[in-house]
């Protein structure tokens, strides 16, 4: 059996990996940024949010997770995307 201090190293190295993963979809919402704006289309797409938030939703309960929490995470990061494509247009307020 693992001790404690094992468990919460692997939390921090799972941590680490979900910020990274964070990271790689800011990145990609840039590139769409730059996609959108060549289209002509808006930053916000609510089809598409949606489309987001049921497949999470999906996801989740088939992993077994809260799948209304895993909701909530995902609205922080489409709102983050959305922020980071305004941002790249020059339209946001990011550093």
């Amino acid at each position: 059996m693992a001790t404690l201090e094992e468990l919460r190293v692997e939390v921090e190295g799972i941590d680490a990996a979900i910020i990274d993963l964070i990271g790689r979809r800011q990145d990609c919402a840039g590139r769409i940024a730059h996609y959108k704006y060549t289209a002509h289309l808006p930053v916000r797409d609510e089809g598409q949010r949606q489309a987001v938030l049921d497949r999470v939703f999906e996801r989740a309960v088939e992993r077994g997770v809260d799948a209304t929490a895993v909701q909530q995470v995902f609205e922080l990061l489409i709102g983050m995307s959305e922020a980071r494509q305004r941002d790249c247009l020059g339209e946001g307020n990011l550093p």
